[in-house]
């Protein structure tokens, strides 16, 4: 390869980007946007998002006036999401959280204490705007800098809640409410089967379908979508699309669950769901850690890209290899594994997903964690949390991580994927040969132009691989995007030693396979 190509400076892009304007009036087409492949999704949790931690102690103290993160004060971090090209946002839930019986000094996010209200803990008392109007401003903000907001809503109802309203929960011979697989602060609703739903829990979920539909959210991510019956999707989605044909829902399920969170509930596949109306699922690209060889990545997106022949209609995925659920990539593989995911995120036919402090690396260690409270809103009078993950139980401070590298490459890549989804549009996705099973390879091609990723799922030794490209020769112009050592160009073939775990992107001018 002619190593004056290899000298283009790294901070000149090769493509041109296209700013997202904001609108006058929101247009939402978040649900084509997913099912074109091309959204760049950003989870977040609202009551850490952008918390002041004055004294630096990883705690919101609230008696030292510091402030846990609200709907008023995440305002200030959408120019943040923006400039790093971030087109969705999903809310983890904002629904009312339980506090009896409970995880944490805040509460689980997940622990839901009601389905149509907001939890009065994202409220911000320096302004006189009620909470819904500060979650529609929030919301608002959002969309005025071209970003979709997804929200959550959570699978079961806190035990406050069954306090309430037992008749929406399943009991058990004894008549106790059901505890769902190890998630001792929930209970399990009574959804019914694929014969009868049960039109009580069903109102619920509709009631809370209404309530975000009107505060103006422009789709909705189901917790645990597989523990209700396909007919109960069904009717609730075909309910949210006769007043927005482009309202997104996406079901937290994958073809790897196969089992049901309890005995007393349903367990409905992965393509049930999706023929049922659900846009997308979570692909299996969470299981990417413990993956020994290319063909494992293969057989996992020729998966999904079969997923609109199998159904019938076109579907998507997330690409979920890190979720709120998952260790932090920095713990599991370093930080290769992270530009591993961003890179693979921006160029593979599935919606970019993200959890916030993925991007700085943050590793979710909190000092404090599990130890006991000086102060708590519940009955746990301990700091609960999942070992490197994002804390959801918590008044916790915002991920403060800040690995300025990953920031810049997190960004790049954002805006990498734009320009692979204009090949996307009139080209094709395909996987080429290489000589070294631990390494991928694969080409997006079209308008006589070529994106070529290459991978080296090994993330402890040195991989030498030849890499089959059809028609390649060394007079093909080919331009550096990331890569650490530069190939060698042989008709039809590159040969490169890839470090561990490391990955490499190319453009290909007026080059097409």
């Amino acid at each position: 390869m002619n190593m004056k190509k290899f000298l283009i400076a790294a901070s000149v892009l090769f493509f041109a980007t296209t700013q997202v304007n904001a609108k006058e009036v929101w247009d939402n087409n978040l649900r084509t946007n997913f099912l074109n492949h091309s959204a760049i999704i950003y989870a977040v949790n609202l009551r850490n998002f952008n918390a002041q931690d004055l004294n630096n102690n990883g705690i919101i103290d609230f008696d030292e006036n510091e402030e846990s993160g609200n709907f008023l004060n995440a305002i200030a971090r959408l120019d943040e999401l923006q400039a790093n090209g971030i087109t969705a946002i999903h809310l983890l839930p904002v629904t009312p959280v339980g506090k009896v019986k409970a995880l944490g000094t805040a509460g689980s996010l997940y622990a839901a204490a009601g389905f149509d209200s907001l939890n009065p803990q994202l409220k911000s008392d320096k302004t006189m705007l009620t909470i819904e109007e500060q979650a529609k401003k929030f919301i608002n903000e959002a969309h005025e800098r071209g970003i979709a907001v997804i929200v959550d809503v959570p699978a079961c109802g806190s035990y406050d809640l069954y306090l309430q309203r037992p008749e929406l929960f399943v009991k058990d011979k004894s008549g106790q409410p059901v505890i769902p697989a190890d998630w001792n602060d929930v209970r399990l609703f009574d959804s019914g089967n694929e014969t009868a739903i049960n039109k009580d829990v069903f109102n619920v979920y509709r009631e809370f379908v209404d309530f975000v539909m009107d505060l103006g959210v422009d789709g909705i991510r189901v917790d645990v979508a597989h523990s209700k019956p396909a007919k109960f999707w069904k009717e609730l989605i075909d309910y949210s699309r006769q007043r927005d044909r482009e309202f997104l829902w996406l079901a937290e399920s994958s073809d790897s669950w196969k089992d049901s969170v309890s005995p007393y509930t349903v367990f409905t596949p992965y393509d049930k769901l999706l023929a049922a109306g659900f846009d997308g699922y979570y692909g299996s690209y969470f299981d990417m850690k413990n993956w020994k060889t290319s063909r494992e990545l293969m057989n996992r997106v020729n998966a999904d890209l079969n997923l609109e022949k199998k159904i019938g209609e076109p579907k998507s995925v997330i690409g979920s290899f890190t979720t709120h659920d998952e260790l932090s990539p920095v713990l599991v593989n370093g930080k290769k594994y992270s530009k591993m995911i961003m890179w693979l995120n921006a160029t593979l036919p599935v919606n970019s997903y993200f959890v916030d402090g993925f991007d700085t690396g943050d590793k979710y260690i909190y000092g404090w964690a599990n130890k006991k409270a000086r102060k708590t809103f519940t009955d746990d009078d301990t700091y609960f949390v999942h070992r490197g993950k994002i804390d959801i139980f918590n008044f916790s401070a915002k991920p403060g991580a800040k690995d300025l590298e990953l920031q810049k490459e997190f960004k790049q890549a954002n805006e990498m994927k734009r320009y692979v989804d204009t090949l996307y549009k009139s080209g094709h996705f395909k996987f080429l040969k290489t000589s070294n099973p631990s390494v991928f390879a694969y080409v997006v091609s079209g308008n006589k132009n070529t994106v070529l990723v290459i991978g080296n799922m090994n993330f402890r030794a040195i991989a030498d691989v030849a890499v089959s490209i059809p028609r390649f020769d060394e007079n093909v112009e080919v331009i550096p995007i990331i890569f650490e050592s530069a190939p060698i160009s042989k008709k039809g073939k590159m040969i490169i030693e890839l470090q561990p775990g490391e990955i490499q992107v190319y453009q290909m001018s007026r080059f097409q396979i």
